[in-house]
């Protein structure tokens, strides 16, 4: 069991690293190049179509198997792969779930209700470009560690 729900946590930290290496590296330096309104529209449309099941299937079941793989480590501490279970857990939950509920989605649903011609959606959208993407590159670096911890779990599993 240990075995697949670390397959599982790696793979889901994968998809979630690479999903945020390419807004990242890509996507908030394109929409930054946009005059304002259509960069917000952008952006309000990719916010709406990225809550889709599979998205949140991927997002929230990783976090879900995190928790667990925790769980089963610290009550098997004594396991030679307990210690990168745990951090790519924490990893993962910590950086990559609790940033973006606290950090990622606020910003997004104040972007959401903007007017994106307005001239307070062009001031949001400064610091949106800053502030979001500042803590999109945390959860790029949270994911992609929790995917090389599973990994390293794996090969002592």
């Amino acid at each position: 069991m240990t075995f697949g729900l670390t397959f599982a946590a790696a793979i889901g930290s994968g998809l979630m690293a690479g999903l945020f290496f390419v807004f990242s590296v890509t996507v908030m330096s394109a929409l930054g190049k946009l005059p304002a309104p259509t960069g917000i529209a952008a952006m309000q449309s990719i916010n709406a179509m990225i809550l889709s099941p599979l998205f949140l299937a991927a997002f929230m079941g990783t976090a879900l198997i995190c928790v667990v793989l925790a769980i089963v480590a610290m009550l098997n501490w004594s396991g030679p792969a307990s210690g990168w279970l745990v951090t790519g857990a924490l990893l993962y939950v910590a950086g990559t779930f609790l940033v973006t509920i606290i950090f990622n989605v606020p910003m997004n649903d104040a972007l959401a209700a903007a007017t994106p011609d307005s001239s307070e959606a062009a001031g949001l959208w400064a610091r949106y470009l800053s502030v979001w993407t500042g803590w999109n590159h945390v959860r790029t670096v949270t994911s992609t560690a929790a995917l090389g911890t599973f990994i390293l779990a794996l090969r002592q599993l």
